[in-house]
């Protein structure tokens, strides 16, 4: 009996909280100091990581927490592309 795989992933909704702030991609680049390409990829799911200082950043100049900041996605597309195919030879 297997389970199939369910990725969660950890989304950074900063496009929603820009929003609400109305505020664009770039001024959040310019306040923070955090270059575009970290933002960018932080936004699209291509980072591996965050660090505190970063994330301390992006909550103080959006008056967020890091709960507002990060939130879990359940990811099965992910999951279907990165699973491994069994083959039919033995």
């Amino acid at each position: 009996m297997s389970h199939p795989e369910q990725s969660i992933t950890i989304r950074v909704p900063i496009d929603a909280l820009l929003e609400q702030h109305g505020r664009s991609f770039y001024w959040l680049a310019k306040e923070t100091g955090i270059s575009y390409s970290t933002l960018w990829r932080l936004k699209k799911g291509k980072a591996l990581g965050i660090n505190f200082a970063t994330l301390e950043k992006l909550c103080k100049t959006l008056g967020c927490t890091p709960g507002d900041l990060l939130t879990l996605a359940n990811n099965e597309s992910e999951t279907n592309r990165t699973r491994p195919k069994s083959s039919s030879a033995t």
